[in-house]
């Protein structure tokens, strides 16, 4: 890290202008800064996961994660930079590999819920399918990592089957969706 933040506020960003990190500004509103700021959110989103009541190695694959999507933010924050490798890539088909091993395979689609980490881990797919979007639009203007949208891609993937796995840790069943359930007339 180049720079210590010693002051948080600067006032350089109340024009509606950003710093990106190879010093350049940019407006607020830039695909690239969309971006960069839903890859923070889902980063957000795994620290609240985190707070839950999972097994160990699931938090210990998680920070791992975080720090995935911290090196992911700083090649949304620096124009040309790569920062996610392959390694990365494969480590979470992996953890999905791994996990999905373990689980039933599904006949119904599931609800987002069960238990409360379930639900996060749920919000936080969301939100990765969120980010991979933003990717994916800023590399319709600028040249962004393949690597970076499939780790996003895989992340969205794992999400889904850690919620199931929560789920089945918190001793919960999945929230199974019922075709028409509210389309008869009582």
């Amino acid at each position: 890290m180049g720079n210590r933040l010693s002051k948080i506020y600067t006032r350089t960003g109340d024009a509606g202008t950003t710093g990106l990190a190879d010093g350049s500004r940019t407006p607020k509103t830039a695909p690239r800064i969309h971006a960069l700021g839903d890859v923070d959110e889902l980063n957000s989103v795994i620290g609240l996961l985190l707070c839950e009541d999972i097994p160990a190695d699931t938090r210990e694959q998680l920070t791992t994660i975080q720090h995935d999507l911290f090196d992911l933010g700083g090649e949304m924050a620096i124009p040309g930079f790569n920062s996610i490798t392959e390694a990365q890539v494969k480590r979470l088909e992996e953890y999905l590999d791994a996990y999905n091993a373990t689980l039933e395979p599904l006949k119904n689609f599931i609800l987002p819920g069960g238990s409360r980490a379930a639900g996060v881990a749920h919000l936080a797919r969301t939100v990765c399918r969120r980010a991979e979007r933003s990717v994916i639009l800023l590399g319709h203007t600028e040249r962004v990592s393949e690597l970076a949208r499939q780790y996003l891609n895989r992340l969205s993937d794992l999400m889904f089957v850690l919620s199931r796995i929560l789920n089945r840790h918190a001793r919960q069943a999945d929230v199974l969706w019922e075709q028409g359930r509210n389309s008869a007339v009582k």
